[in-house]
C-alpha cells in the first residue's frame, strides 16, 4: 500500500524569513524535514540561518535537545535564495510573507508555474481569505491555509483552513503532517478571524463593554478574569500585550466581515485609545503603564475600617460563603430575612443585585451582591448599586475582606462581571458551532491551545451549566435590550433538551447513517 501523503513528505520550502518563517523552518527541520529557506533578499536568509543556529544552541544548553539532533536539524536547513528556484523536489511550499493580498497572490501565481502539479501550496496568512488568495491561481484546489501561531515551536496549535475550491482531501493531508511534526491541527473556516481569533472575540468585546459601562476598571476586570475564571491573562493585559494597533483592526475586520454581528461588536473606547497612541507594552502605556517593560499594576484597594455588623446571606451561598465568614468571626444570620442592623448579601445569576433584592423583598439600602461563580476560592466580587447606604457597604466590604480572600468592589450591573465574560465566551463559541464553521471538538481544542483558556467555550458551558449560561444571557438581553446578548440557538436548544454543548446532537443527515 502506498504511504499517505504526510508520511511521504520529505522536503518543504518556506518562503519568508521573518519571525513566522523562522519558526516554521525550526519546527519542520526539528521534525526531520529538509527545509529550503527562500527570500528575495539573500542577506535575510543568511541572518535567518544564523538565528536558527543560535536557537538550536540554546535548546542544547537547556537540555531540550541533544547536540547531535541540533546539528542534524541545522544540516537540514538549505538556503535557496529566490523563492522561484526550481521546486521539483519539494512536496510542500509554505508562504510566510507580509499580510498583503496582492503580494501573496502574485507570489502564489508565480509558485504555481514554478512548481510541479503535485506540490502542495500553503499560506500562513492570519487574516486574509484563503479563497481570495487562491483566486489568482489556475488551479486553486492545491492551495490551503496553514496558520501557525507565534512562537511556532511552543504554540502547538495549527489552523488548517480550506478555501472554497481547496481539494477535499488536502485538509486531512495537512492535518496529518501537522501531527507528524508534533503539533495539533484544527479545521478552521475561511471566514474572518478563522477559528481562534473569531472565538477570542467573546472575552475582549465583553470586557470592553463592562469598561464602557463604568462597572469596573481594567485592573479589576483582569483580576476577576484570572482569579474567578482561571484565565492566565486578563483581557486588558492581553490587549496591551498584542498591541492596540493590531487588536483594534482585527476586532473591526472580524465584526465587519460578519456584517455587523452584534456579538462581535468592537468598542469606541478601543478606537480612541489606539488613535491616541496608547497601544500597550510597545509604547509604554496602554490600559496599564509599563516601566522598563514591566507592568505597573495598581495596588488593590484595602477594605475600609467599619463597625462590625451581622451578615445575612441568600440561601444558595449560605453554606459556602457562610463558612468563610463564620471562620473570620462574622455573625452570619440564617433567618428568612435580615435583622434590622444586618447587611444582606445576594448572589444573583444573570441579573443585578438591586433586582434580586427587590424581588426578595430585602431592604435595598442594606443589600449588596456577590458573584457565586467560582465559589469564592480566590476572590470575592462585591457589587454596589446606587441606593446602598455607604455604612452598610463598608461593613460588607470589611466582613468579606476578613475572610482572607481578595475583594474587588464593582458597580452593580445586569449581571456580575465574571458571569458576563463567561457567557460571552460560551455564546460566541456556540455561534460558531451553530453556523457549522467548525466542529465542537475543534472549537474547544483551538481555544484551549490557541488562547490558553482553561477550557474550550463549549466545554466551559457544559461545566458551568448550559442552562445557567442561558439564564445569564437572557437576563442581560432583557435588562439592556442589546442584541449582543442574543443566545445562540445551539446553546438554547441544548440547554432546553439537557444535551451537552460539546455534542453535535441529531441532524437530518444522521438519520441516514
Amino acid at each position: 500500500m502506498m504511504a499517505r501523503w504526510a508520511e511521504r513528505v520529505s522536503r518543504v520550502r518556506v518562503v519568508g524569513t521573518g519571525v513566522m518563517g523562522r519558526g516554521i523552518a525550526q519546527l519542520a527541520a526539528s521534525g526531520g524535514l529538509t527545509v529550503e529557506l527562500a527570500d528575495v533578499r539573500m542577506d535575510a536568509i543568511v541572518a535567518a540561518v544564523q538565528r536558527l543556529g543560535e536557537v538550536f544552541a540554546r535548546q542544547v544548553a537547556k537540555g531540550r535537545m541533544s547536540a547531535a539532533d541540533a546539528e542534524a536539524a541545522m544540516d537540514r536547513l538549505i538556503p535557496v535564495g529566490d523563492p522561484l528556484t526550481p521546486l521539483q523536489d519539494c512536496d510542500l511550499v509554505i508562504e510566510a510573507v507580509r499580510e498583503d493580498l496582492g503580494a501573496k497572490r502574485d507570489l502564489f501565481a508565480a509558485l504555481e508555474k514554478a512548481a510541479p502539479a503535485t506540490t502542495v501550496l500553503a499560506t500562513n496568512t492570519s487574516s486574509l481569505s484563503v479563497t481570495a488568495i487562491g483566486a489568482a491561481l489556475d488551479d486553486p484546489s492545491r492551495l490551503v491555509g496553514l496558520h501557525f501561531f507565534n512562537p511556532v515551536p511552543l504554540m502547538r496549535l495549527v489552523e488548517v483552513v480550506p478555501g472554497a475550491r481547496t481539494a477535499p482531501g488536502l485538509v486531512d493531508d495537512l492535518a496529518d503532517l501537522v501531527r507528524r511534526l508534533g503539533h495539533e491541527p484544527v479545521r478552521a473556516p475561511d471566514t474572518p478571524g478563522f477559528l481562534v481569533n473569531h472565538a477570542g472575540r467573546g472575552l475582549v468585546t465583553e470586557a470592553l463593554q463592562v469598561l464602557s459601562e463604568g462597572v469596573a476598571e481594567p485592573a479589576d476586570v483582569d483580576r476577576i478574569a484570572r482569579d474567578v475564571l482561571g484565565l492566565k491573562m486578563g483581557p486588558f493585559e492581553l490587549l496591551d500585550l498584542t498591541g492596540l494597533d493590531v487588536s483594534h483592526p482585527v476586532l473591526e475586520s472580524i465584526w465587519a466581515g460578519f456584517y455587523g454581528e452584534p456579538r462581535l461588536r468592537p468598542s469606541a473606547l478601543l478606537r480612541a485609545r489606539a488613535e491616541a497612541g496608547l497601544l500597550g507594552r510597545k509604547t509604554g502605556e496602554g490600559f496599564y503603564v509599563y516601566r522598563d517593560g514591566t507592568k505597573d499594576e495598581p495596588a488593590e484597594r484595602e477594605a475600609p475600617k467599619a463597625e462590625a455588623r451581622p451578615v445575612w446571606l441568600a440561601e444558595d451561598v449560605r453554606e459556602t460563603l457562610g463558612a468563610l465568614l463564620g471562620t473570620s468571626g462574622v455573625t452570619v444570620e440564617q433567618g428568612d430575612a435580615p435583622s434590622a442592623g444586618a447587611v444582606a448579601l445576594v448572589a444573583p445569576w444573570g441579573r443585578s443585585a438591586l433586582d434580586a433584592a427587590r424581588d426578595a423583598g430585602l431592604p435595598v439600602e442594606r443589600t449588596l451582591g456577590v458573584d457565586p461563580l467560582g465559589g469564592f476560592f480566590a476572590r470575592v466580587v462585591l457589587a454596589v448599586h446606587p441606593g446602598v447606604d455607604p455604612a452598610a457597604g463598608r461593613a460588607a466590604w470589611a466582613a468579606l475582606a476578613g475572610t482572607g480572600r481578595a475583594v474587588t468592589v464593582v458597580r452593580d450591573a445586569p449581571a456580575p462581571v465574571a458571569q458576563r465574560l463567561l457567557a460571552s465566551i460560551v455564546n460566541v463559541g456556540c455561534g460558531i458551532a451553530e453556523q457549522r464553521l467548525a466542529s465542537p471538538a475543534d472549537i474547544d481544542t483551538g481555544v484551549r491551545l490557541g488562547l490558553g483558556y482553561p477550557r474550550g467555550p463549549l466545554e466551559w458551558g457544559d461545566h458551568a451549566g448550559a442552562g445557567t449560561v442561558l439564564e445569564v444571557l437572557r437576563g442581560l438581553a432583557e435588562a439592556t435590550g442589546d442584541p449582543r446578548y442574543r443566545p445562540s440557538r445551539w446553546l438554547a436548544e441544548r440547554a432546553g433538551l439537557g444535551l451537552p454543548l460539546t455534542g453535535p446532537g441529531t441532524s437530518p443527515a444522521s438519520l441516514l447513517d
